[in-house]
């Protein structure tokens, strides 16, 4: 098979060539519950240059050459001869974790944390490429509604939003205010769901004005440049003490702070923690009840992606535009590569009498459920 495939390391992504397209084997069943998914788009992702960059490396035993991109969605190709809940044809989105389901977090439903699974495109090979070996209890069959190609990006993107969101839905109320700071790959998806999902009144904070004439189209209900002024129009905008500053300072006393993405530093005294009683909380992608929901909201149109197609021969197109975006109000996506630019970001909910703070996205108590989706067999 064609794929799109990662050789060495480039720690100030400064190459012409990320990626080399070339051919590859193509992945086999090895196990009866395995399953083999054609692919019909991968979601290109911030992640996949910090890959490049090689910031996995601490984390994970990653070997080259190596296949990157964990956000993906097709057609089942080849299935296992245990798997009974998919066939061959059927289109489906891939959860990026591949658990076994028999580990006591997988039970408890908190399968991000499982301790026998694999990720493919983080640590196993992964959907830059026509075929991608998965589980049979990674893959949610998806809709007539929905294209494979138009919704891989949510599974690592929307997800890990979506996941963030869900933990922090029970905070907002009518009348209370939620302000998300920036608009870009997982902001607008957030931007989405949060007025879906909740009834605070949005804020978002961004320093692009093509950012912002997407976030009004997502749905927010005030806009706000992030231009040095932008705490002083937040609090105009809530007539109270809403931010006082970028990140944890945003966190109203008593409020939640949820960590999406990464790459600063907390430092917080203990007597900060202890007089203001934050609650700092870390988010990774999300389960897959979870990812059904999401899609379940894609379903009915409450959710979209902004994108823009590549074919797999140009993936490395693909990169170095996520890399140097020029916000076209599009995302990196392609005929085998669907993808957003994963922008670096954090959640931050803080409640108070009069408002709530909200840095980046999302918010949801009970989606409904898609109608045939494969049963977790394994609990």
């Amino acid at each position: 098979m064609k794929a799109a495939v990662l050789h060495a390391f480039d720690e100030s992504l400064s190459g012409t060539e990320f990626v080399r397209y070339e051919d590859v084997a193509d992945p086999r069943i090895a196990k009866p519950t395995d399953v083999i998914v054609r692919i019909g788009g991968a979601g290109v992702c911030r992640t996949d240059l910090h890959i490049i960059e090689g910031i996995w490396r601490s984390k994970v035993d990653v070997q080259l050459p190596y296949i990157m991109a964990p956000e993906n969605a097709g057609w089942v190709e080849e299935i296992g001869k245990g798997v009974e809940s998919v066939k061959v044809g059927d289109a489906v989105i891939c959860r990026p974790l591949v658990t076994s389901g028999h580990c006591l977090a997988c039970r408890r439903g908190d399968d991000m944390h499982a301790t026998d699974s694999r990720f493919p495109g983080i640590n196993a090979n992964g959907g830059y490429a026509q075929y991608l070996a998965t589980g049979e209890r990674s893959l949610i069959k998806l809709p007539k509604s929905l294209a494979p190609k138009d919704v891989a990006p949510y599974t690592d993107a929307g997800l890990t939003a979506c996941r963030a969101a869900k933990k922090a839905s029970r905070h907002p109320l009518p009348g209370e205010y939620a302000v998300c700071i920036g608009a870009g790959g997982l902001g607008h998806i957030g931007i989405q769901a949060l007025r879906a999902l909740c009834a605070a009144e949005i804020i978002v904070v961004d320093r692009s004005d093509a950012a912002l004439a997407l976030a009004r189209e997502c749905g927010a209900h005030h806009v706000v440049k992030g231009d040095g002024n932008a705490v002083e129009n937040v609090l105009q905008i809530t007539k109270g003490n809403g931010a006082a500053a970028e990140g944890l300072t945003m966190t109203r006393n008593a409020g939640y702070y949820y960590i999406v993405g990464y790459g600063g530093k907390i430092d917080l005294p203990t007597i900060d923690m202890i007089t203001s009683e934050k609650t700092i909380i870390g988010n990774l992608v999300g389960t897959y009840p979870e990812l059904v929901e999401l899609m379940a909201l894609a379903d009915r149109g409450l959710v979209h992606l902004a994108t823009k197609e590549y074919r797999l021969s140009e993936a490395n197109q693909a990169l170095h535009d996520l890399h140097n975006p020029s916000y076209s109000r599009q995302w990196p996506t392609v005929a085998n590569i669907v993808g957003i630019p994963g922008v670096s970001s954090f959640w931050a909910v803080a409640r108070t009498r009069d408002k709530v703070i909200a840095r980046k996205f999302m918010i949801q108590k009970g989606f409904p459920s898609i109608p045939d989706s494969p049963v977790n067999k394994m609990g």
